[in-house]
């Protein structure tokens, strides 16, 4: 609907009247009505239910809708269930309508589902096995539905999901609950909802619906089956167990394709802790998945033939030129993010990271005409943010740039608000917003949202920007001892980073570590040859305290960069 409004009503309209319609009637039925998007029908026996459910089904992906819509079809998920009604005129109501409207929001796209009790009255006629899902529970049913998927016998299910720029897909599948009390099945169905909307706003990843991941056998153990029917690489599978001393949730991410097992964690807590240890293990999760998605999704990138990449493999391999900070290295992103902008024009990724790397050109001091990279940063910038005005990458990348390259420090802290408000799982809105923080003056805080950042994404391949920022803020806030380590840290991680070189050397010379000092200086001034205090403290020094920007300078002067 949301791509095309009228093409769909169409395509729906022709298959309620056309398909679904003539159906009911050649099984004994009738449509009871028509609730926009959905229908509700009663039969005579569960039979003829059945049997109009498989005809819909293997009719849907064969039809066009009568509107030239074939590669786009209408997908329908359907749940037949049997239970006395209650009739009022032409409608019917009461719990048996509401167990079927609820069970179908677990049916595949494509799918049907059927309660315990449709499945014992027609087991004997179906011509293949029927897959149990063992109890669901349903939303405002009191009681757990025994429930059967019937798949197509001859054809995959209708899989509908579609991204144009072919990000990486995964299913979070329900946590099995090995303490077997169903009364804490609401602790492991919270986490898993709460992944699913936490992956969900990270913006580079395809999340495959609840809905879809809860229709699957809880004890489903084949997770390349899985993949295949619901249409993703990815799987994130685990259980919840329970004891009166103890709470332990294990999960491991699995590339579905090729069976390999990407990353596993394990979190405890103590049963009266159980929201607080919901919040930390969504945390940690989260944290685990998108940086081993990431890594894993850029390997299958390099394997692929140049004429065969998409938008995100393009961004990927970018992304991979742009935190080696080997400079011959660093300019040819610009290719592969201008071969992904191309690819894809509505993909705000890769003009995020466009915007971002023209900072980073700046601050590395390779720029030849800095005032028109800064405007093109921000230009890159703001376009991303046109095209996804929740990409928290996007908006926080806008905020960094106002704020290190036009020093407009409240228009860039009112942009971070933005960022982590969209998603607060952003580790990159975290770290940048870090920075703005410490600019400011806010330097307690910049702390924390450094320290937010790391735990955020602990496996991060960027992770010397999050200590350099880390670095900063303690620096910022007079814990030099503390922005040392930071930077140590920043350092191991890419030596050739020259703003952790600029605050470390500072840290070190504020410490009167005098021989360190010289020692990062000199390190500077082999990266940057040209470095000077006086330009730099005309074009880059980020800092909008005069005492501050005095103090750092007189830093760096003692720890022996030239004026």
């Amino acid at each position: 609907m949301a791509e095309n409004a009228t093409r769909t009503h169409q395509a729906w309209m022709w298959v309620l009247h056309e398909l679904i319609e003539p159906a009911t009637h050649r099984h004994h039925g009738r449509v009871v009505k028509s609730t926009g998007d959905g229908v509700l029908a009663e039969f005579t026996s569960a039979h003829e239910g059945v049997a109009w459910a498989r005809d819909i089904q293997a009719a849907l992906p064969k039809t066009d809708a009568g509107v030239g819509a074939a590669d786009e079809p209408i997908v329908v998920r359907i749940a037949v269930h049997v239970d006395e009604v209650l009739a009022d005129g032409d409608d019917i109501y009461g719990p048996g309508v509401n167990i079927a409207n609820r069970l179908q929001e677990h049916a595949e796209p494509g799918g049907i589902i059927m309660s315990q009790a449709v499945f014992g009255l027609v087991r004997d006629g179906l011509d293949h096995p029927a897959r149990d899902l063992g109890l669901l529970y349903l939303k405002n049913i009191p009681d757990p539905v025994a429930a059967y998927a019937l798949d197509p016998p001859d054809q995959p299910l209708v899989r509908h999901f579609r991204h144009s720029a072919t990000l990486p897909s995964i299913a979070v599948l329900p946590l099995q609950n090995l303490g077997g009390d169903p009364n804490e099945a609401y602790f492991a169905e919270g986490i898993v909802e709460d992944i699913i909307v936490s992956l969900a706003s990270l913006r580079e990843l395809m999340v495959i619906a609840r809905g879809s991941a809860l229709a699957l056998n809880r004890n489903q153990t084949d997770l390349r089956a899985v993949g295949r029917m619901l249409g993703v690489r990815y799987v994130l599978t685990g259980n919840v167990r329970r004891t009166a001393k103890r709470v332990r949730v294990a999960v491991q991410l699995v590339d579905a394709e090729s069976n390999v097992n990407l990353w596993g964690d394990v979190a405890e807590g103590a049963p009266d802790e159980l929201f607080e240890m919901q919040d930390r293990i969504v945390a940690r999760v989260v944290a685990g998945i998108a940086p081993h998605v990431r890594s894993a999704e850029l390997q299958r990138a390099l394997r692929k033939r140049p004429g065969s990449f998409t938008a995100y493999d393009s961004t990927l391999q970018a992304l991979d030129c742009i935190h080696s900070l080997e400079k011959a290295t660093f300019f040819r992103a610009r290719e592969h993010l201008d071969r992904a902008m191309s690819e894809d024009k509505n993909f705000a990724m890769p003009v995020a990271w466009a915007a971002r790397w023209r900072s980073l050109l700046i601050g590395q001091n390779w720029s030849d005409d800095r005032r028109r990279d800064a405007e093109m940063a921000a230009e890159y910038a703001a376009r991303a943010i046109d095209l996804d005005g929740q990409n928290a990458l996007a908006l926080a990348t806008y905020g960094h740039v106002r704020s290190f390259l036009f020093h407009d420090y409240d228009v860039a802290l009112g942009y971070f608000d933005r960022a982590l408000s969209a998603c607060p799982n952003s580790a990159v809105a975290w770290f940048l917003s870090s920075g703005t923080l410490s600019y400011v003056g806010r330097a307690t805080e910049a702390v924390r949202h450094a320290k937010q950042a790391l735990l955020l994404s602990p496996f991060d391949q960027s992770l010397f920007y999050f200590y350099m920022f880390l670095g900063m803020a303690h620096y910022c806030n007079g814990d030099y001892e503390e922005a040392v380590k930071a930077g140590r840290r920043s350092l191991s991680e890419r030596p050739a980073y020259t703003a952790n070189l600029r605050v470390l050397s500072a840290a070190l010379a504020a410490l009167d570590r005098r021989d360190e000092a010289a020692d990062i200086a000199g390190r500077l001034l082999a990266l940057e040859p040209t470095f000077g205090l006086s330009a730099y403290e005309r074009t880059r020094l980020p800092f909008r305290d005069p005492s501050m920007r005095s103090l750092y300078l007189d830093h760096l002067r003692k720890a022996g960069l030239p004026p």
